[in-house]
This record gives structure tokens, C-alpha cells and sequence, in this order.
């Protein structure tokens, strides 16, 4: 029988290396639609809506893609945990290319009229199907693979993918943006960030086709212990988990978005004025801070052995800093607005980290790539889904950017508080056998409640 123990060194540091590879494609893919969503798509798709109803309408479009990412989570679910972690992390990947690469060569209102909008919404709900099922099986082919003691480190790993995603996104944007007229930028200029996703799909692809299945898998088919219908076994077992799980990414989603769902970018850029080139420059130089905080929280949470404590690190940091952070962005300083991102990173780093361990760890193996997929899913729906909307719509209410800090900081008080209700499973068993774990405990939990529910009767009983 396969064993976690015959890994191979040289096979865990592949399996790294194509988390990363196509973690990065993937969210690079989504961010240049995001940054494109700040920049060009309301004056060329929603033309007839006017300035303000655009922006809005586009920041729209990039949360119409979270509501399908729980279809998406569902679908490559199910089938990651019947068939297999690696094809699902082919299929994903080939999938957000393949709308990326449209949206490049879409026609514009001004071309096709009302088509292109429809069009434009329908390439981003693929976009969201996609990366709805690739964050769990990027995040289980690494923490099942990674050796005792290491599944933090190992778990950052796919999620270096975003900040590193976002970093490709927001410089190759810098460079058309610094490098070309407006008039050059909104012909044809935004289009090549979308077409150069080809050659990060094909690089992606052939280094996610080479590595092994995941052997916590490898162990599922050979003792023929897969759920026949992951998703129903895991809403009966574990809704409440995931649930939880759902809204400890949603802080982390919600804030992140700011950054990352082109908000910050469109404030800046609309409202106050400032040169987009940059901003971007900025933005580009927190995702580097974010990289390397979120590999430090990976690693810290296996040097502390706890998950629950590192992000209660990230989200007490964040919940201080949202404020401040609008504050600085206000002055108008480049060099204010570039030390508000960076603080802001780090908080984002340390809820960032840690995820993929935590939530391999929080499901059992028969249903953890649906459970992890499915609470991430959830969780962007949640927070980061219509954060960038919401943002605009608070300011443009209000007149202030501190509705948007104190909508912020509600958001992260409840990630706090769904963390503390979590149980950290730090270096609980991956395999099958952890189910039983698991499965004790929900029934312990339920038999708990039963027997509390049954005191209250009694004492009102006694009472009356």
C-alpha cells in the first residue's frame, strides 16, 4: 500500500513547485480582469451607463463571478474526491485560461452594442467556475504531500499564487499604462495582458501534468474508502464547519479585495486624481510584502503549532489598520498610500498563510477537497465577492472613506470570532483514519446538545 512516508524529497519539491506555477496563472488571470474592471471596462462595455453607474456596474461584474464559484467548488469537488486532486488542477487551469484569453480578443460596445457586456459577464462566471475549483485541489495536493511537521510551509505554497499572481498582473498593466498614450491603452493596449495569458497557460500545464496524484488519495482508492456523494455526506456531518471556515476566509477575502479587487486602484485613479502607473507601481510593491508574509505565517504556524493563533495575529493587525490605512490614502502621498498597503499586506499575509493547512486539517479526507473548496468558495461570496461594489457605493453615499474602514473592520470582527469557535487541529492525521476522529466528535457534539436540551426541559418542568 501507498504510504505518506515513500515521498520523496524530489517529488514534494515538484508538487510545490506546480502549486505555485498554477496558483499564479490562475490569479493572474484573475486579476487582470479585476485591474481591467478599475481601468477600461466601464468607459468601453458600460458606455451608455455614464462614469459613476459604470465603475459601479463593473466592480459588479467582477463579484458576479463569485456566486458561480461554489458551482465550480461543488463540480471539481465531487470529482476531486472521486476521481482524483491532479486532473482537477489540469482542468481548472485550462479552463481560466482558455476565458482569459477570449476576454483579450472580445469586441467592444462601441463594436457589437449589448453583446459585449453579456459576453464580457458570461467569460467572467467561467472565470469564477474555475477558480472556484482550483484553490482546493492546488491547496490538498500540497499539504498531503507535505512531509510531518511542514504542512504550514507547504500550504503557503499555492497561496504565494495570488500575491505573485497579482504582482505579474498589476506590473505587466504598469508597463502598457507607463509605456503607451490613453488613446493607445484603450484601442488595444488593455487586450495584451489577457493574450499573454497563452504563455503562462502552456508553462502551467506542463509543470501541474507531471506531478504524482496526492497519496492521502492514493490510500482512498486503494482501501475503496471514497464518499459516494462527498457533498451530501459533508452538509450531514460538517455544515457547521463549513460555515466557520467560510467566515474566517470571508475577513481575509473582504479586506484583501480592497487591494486586490481593484478598489483601491479606482480610488486613487477616479476620485483623487492620481497617476494609475503609480498606484500600480504601489500596488505591486505590497504584493511583494504579502508574498513574503504569507510564507512567513505558513511557516510560523508550524513553528508555534498552532494555525488559530497566527491568524488571530493577521486579523487583530487588520482590524487596527483599517482605518488608519484610508487615512494615509487620503493625503495623497505616494509614499503614504505605498505604507498603507504594505501594513495593510502583512495582516493579509498572516489570515492567508495558514489556510490551506488549516482547512486540510479541519475536514476529513473522504470530503476534504469538497469541504475546502466549498468554505472558500462561501468565504469569497461573503467577503471579498462585492467588497470593491460596496466600497464604492459606501463612498459615494457617505462622501467619506470611513464608512468603507468601519464596514472593513465588521467584517474582520467576525472572522475573529469564528476563528475562536474553530478547533485548531494542528498535526491531526490526514488519512482515512482521521475520520473516525471526526466523526466521534460530531456525534459527541450532537449528543451534548441533546443532553442540554433535555436539562432545560426538565428544569422548566421543575419550575412549572
Amino acid at each position: 500500500m501507498t504510504t505518506l512516508d515513500t515521498r520523496t524529497g524530489r517529488e514534494q519539491r515538484r508538487v510545490a513547485a506546480a502549486t505555485i506555477v498554477g496558483t499564479t496563472v490562475e490569479w493572474y488571470d484573475f486579476f487582470i480582469y479585476a485591474n481591467a474592471a478599475a481601468l477600461v471596462f466601464a468607459p468601453l462595455f458600460f458606455e451608455p451607463l455614464g462614469a459613476q453607474a459604470g465603475i459601479i456596474v463593473s466592480f459588479a461584474t467582477v463579484g458576479v463571478s463569485f456566486l458561480f464559484r461554489p458551482i465550480g467548488a461543488i463540480v471539481a469537488g465531487h470529482l476531486g474526491d472521486r476521481l482524483g486532486r491532479r486532473a482537477m488542477l489540469v482542468m481548472t487551469l485550462l479552463l481560466m485560461g482558455l476565458a482569459t484569453v477570449l476576454i483579450g480578443v472580445l469586441p467592444t460596445y462601441a463594436q457589437i452594442g449589448l453583446a459585449a457586456p453579456i459576453l464580457l459577464v458570461l467569460l467572467r462566471v467561467i472565470q469564477g467556475f474555475s477558480a472556484g475549483g482550483e484553490w482546493g485541489g492546488a491547496a490538498l495536493m500540497a499539504v498531503e504531500h507535505a512531509p510531518d511537521g511542514a504542512r504550514g510551509r507547504y500550504g503557503a505554497y499555492p497561496q504565494l499564487g495570488v500575491p505573485l499572481g497579482m504582482l505579474l498582473a498589476t506590473a505587466v498593466l504598469a508597463v502598457m499604462t507607463g509605456t503607451l498614450t490613453e488613446e493607445q491603452f484603450l484601442g488595444w493596449g488593455w487586450r495584451v495582458p489577457f493574450l499573454l495569458s497563452i504563455v503562462m497557460i502552456a508553462v502551467g500545464f506542463l509543470v501541474r501534468y507531471r506531478v504524482s496524484e496526492s497519496p492521502v488519495f492514493q490510500e482512498l482508492t486503494e482501501s475503496k474508502a471514497q464518499s459516494r456523494m462527498p457533498l451530501v455526506e459533508l452538509l450531514q456531518k460538517h455544515w457547521k464547519v463549513v460555515l466557520l471556515a467560510a467566515l474566517t476566509f470571508a475577513a481575509n477575502s473582504a479586506v484583501g479585495y480592497m487591494v486586490t479587487g481593484g478598489y483601491v486602484l479606482s480610488y486613487t485613479t477616479a476620485e483623487l486624481g492620481m497617476d494609475r502607473t503609480t498606484i500600480l507601481l504601489c500596488v505591486s510593491a505590497s504584493s511583494v510584502v504579502w508574498l513574503l508574509s504569507t510564507l512567513y505565517a505558513g511557516h510560523l504556524s508550524d513553528r508555534i503549532r498552532s494555525r488559530t493563533r497566527v491568524y488571530l495575529i493577521g486579523f487583530v493587525l487588520t482590524l487596527i489598520w483599517v482605518f488608519p490605512m484610508f487615512w494615509l490614502i487620503n493625503t495623497q502621498s505616494v509614499l503614504m498610500i505605498l505604507v498603507a498597503l504594505l501594513v495593510l499586506s502583512v495582516g493579509l499575509g498572516f489570515t492567508y498563510g495558514p489556510i490551506a493547512a488549516f482547512f486540510c486539517e479541519t475536514f476529513p479526507a473522504r470530503v476534504r477537497y469538497s469541504g475546502s473548496s466549498l468554505a472558500y468558495a462561501l468565504g469569497a461570496i461573503l467577503g471579498g465577492a462585492f467588497a470593491p461594489m460596496i466600497s464604492t457605493a459606501l463612498v459615494q453615499r457617505t462622501g467619506t472613506t470611513l464608512s468603507v474602514s468601519a464596514y472593513l473592520a465588521g467584517v474582520t470582527a467576525v472572522g475573529i470570532v469564528a476563528i475562536l469557535l474553530m478547533r485548531d487541529r494542528f498535526g491531526s492525521s490526514l488519512r482515512q483514519d482521521g475520520q473516525d476522529d471526526r466523526d466521534r466528535e460530531f456525534r459527541e457534539t450532537g449528543a451534548i446538545k441533546t443532553a442540554a436540551a433535555e436539562a432545560r426541559r426538565a428544569a422548566r418542568a421543575v419550575r412549572s
